[in-house]
């Protein structure tokens, strides 16, 4: 019997369009005209480490592509260039409006990709927890064993604040970018970062020029992709380009 009853439940939520994984819904499948959304992780994290916010997006009615890409193996070059290709296998200039949200690194790989590129379907731009200015943990690496420098890889080496790091490198947007930060800091990584911050990035480093809005929550760094408020004011921007207030 509760063969046949999850068996009835599956073709109602696949006629209703809603999949749902452990009896609980977890997204519902976007209309063919949806506007789409690319979502990108930060450093050492991969595509599950967005799911919660993916889940926030899909149910606000987005076509989410949850992107993946090897942040300790690959330059922050190389790393554009594999997302540059994925971001146009699936959305880029199709018609439909294309929206980009990141996470940390990840609003940084956005920012380099939309510095080379600008897709006529363009929409919006979320970046969270972004190091804008780069990161002042990563002014530490110089002091680290090389053994951990290595396991970090490359673009971790260039997340710093100095003129030659990665950030540096990125132009001001010229597309609408709404900016999110954290607040909630850690004792541990006080004594390297200025406050406020969010146990891993200053509020300072995240603001960014010619930025659209900027908003921030008492969550840590790595709560902001988790948080409810966060993907709540993520979704307003992206439909009506600035944050609830």
């Amino acid at each position: 019997m509760k063969r046949l009853s999850g068996a009835i439940i599956g073709l109602v939520a696949m006629a209703s369009g809603v999949v749902y994984v452990a009896g609980l819904p977890l997204f519902r499948a976007a209309p063919s005209d949806a506007a789409q959304v690319v979502l990108l992780h930060g450093l050492g994290r991969s595509e599950t480490s967005m799911l919660i916010l993916e889940n926030a997006l899909a149910g606000a009615g987005f076509e989410v592509h949850n992107i993946g890409y090897p942040s300790q193996e690959e330059s922050p070059d190389a790393l554009v260039v594999r997302i540059t290709a994925a971001i146009d296998d699936c959305c880029a200039d199709n018609g439909r409006t294309l929206h980009l949200v990141g996470h940390s690194l990840g609003g940084l790989l956005i920012r380099a990709y939309l510095a080379s590129h600008h897709p006529a379907n363009l929409g919006r731009v979320v970046l969270i927890g972004t190091p804008n200015h780069g990161s002042e943990l990563a002014d530490l690496d110089a002091g680290l064993p090389a053994t951990l420098l290595e396991m970090a890889g490359p673009t971790a080496g260039m997340l710093g604040t100095g003129p030659d790091d990665f950030p540096a490198s990125l132009p001001p947007p010229d597309y609408p970018v709404g900016v999110i930060a954290g607040t909630r800091d850690a004792v541990v990584t006080n004594q390297w970062l200025p406050l406020p911050n969010d146990s891993m990035v200053s509020t300072a480093s995240t603001r960014l020029d010619g930025m659209t809005d900027f908003v921030t929550f008492p969550v840590t760094h790595w709560g902001l992709r988790n948080d409810g408020d966060v993907a709540r004011a993520a979704i307003t921007f992206l439909k009506e380009g600035s944050f609830p207030r």
